[in-house]
């Protein structure tokens, strides 16, 4: 009879976290979003748009990554083509890191060039044409279109532990600033997990009252045309529930990647989207 290969006593602790990490992942493990993570993340959400104003009418500079470390550096990999990425946090005024109790926040920035595209054509385009599926988006539509602003249905998915799948909307307003820089917000008016998804028996369960996931979910874009054609920079936060701290040495990387890779996927599929 085949028998599974001892595992070493050093090595019990690691498989015995990456079990809980998923054990902590599964839809049994249900969460409710409390009233003090809402307060924290409405804290964060401030500190974070406050800065964002101030940095788009700076006037002499205007991406994000042109106000942190290396910005010419960061310019230059990406003028060359590479997807650029960079974890944030949100800081008050007395620049501590904004706390959000019983949740995590996941922040993340990054920029693409889209090479041979006009400003125009990108904030034309992404105002006129639905959403296009992929990888993270299973369905599109576009609710409602006023000037300048959008309502939006995406059903999306988050996958790494377990796949989890949600029905959101989102509003979405465009700012012209210059005949070379324009700015986006998207937020996410609702979010809610679907149960059994795929299924005839998929629902959705009560926002806030699910497996913690996604509970909050909002991207800032970025705009500038440049001589090879325009950089796209996003910023997203996002919020969900909290690993316990016996298990973040495992799963915390994990859901960091989550929402890296779902951003840098984001960024991919939009210059294939403009490409000439």
């Amino acid at each position: 009879m085949f028998r599974f290969p001892p595992i070493k006593r050093s090595a019990w602790l690691p498989h015995a976290l990456a079990l809980g990490a998923v054990v902590a992942a599964s839809p049994a493990g249900m969460a409710t979003l409390q009233p003090q993570s809402l307060a924290g993340w409405t804290r964060y959400v401030a500190a974070t748009e406050g800065r964002i104003a101030t940095e788009i009418t700076a006037g002499d500079r205007f991406l994000a990554q042109d106000f942190g470390r290396d910005p010419a550096g960061r310019r230059q990999a990406v003028l060359s083509g590479a997807i650029v990425m960079d974890q944030m946090a949100a800081t008050d005024a007395r620049g501590q890191e904004v706390d959000v109790p019983s949740a995590m926040v996941h922040h993340w920035r990054g920029a693409v060039l889209l090479r041979g595209a006009t400003l125009e054509q990108v904030v034309n385009g992404l105002q006129q044409e639905v959403p296009r599926v992929g990888d993270d988006v299973l369905e599109a539509a576009i609710l409602e279109r006023r000037p300048d602003q959008l309502r939006v249905f995406l059903k999306v998915q988050r996958r790494k532990v377990v796949t989890a799948v949600f029905n959101t909307e989102h509003l979405v307003t465009f700012h012209r600033l210059t005949p070379g820089r324009a700015w986006s917000a998207s937020t996410a008016t609702r979010i809610a997990e679907l149960e059994d998804p795929h299924t005839p028996q998929e629902r959705e369960l009560p926002p806030g009252q699910d497996s913690g996931f996604l509970w909050r979910w909002n991207a800032y874009w970025r705009y500038e045309q440049v001589a090879g054609g325009v950089i796209a920079e996003c910023e997203s936060i996002s919020l969900s529930r909290d690993v316990p701290l016996v298990l973040r040495v495992v799963a915390g990387p994990v859901i960091r990647r989550t929402a890296r890779e779902s951003m840098e996927r984001t960024l991919a599929a939009l210059r294939v989207r403009f490409a000439p």
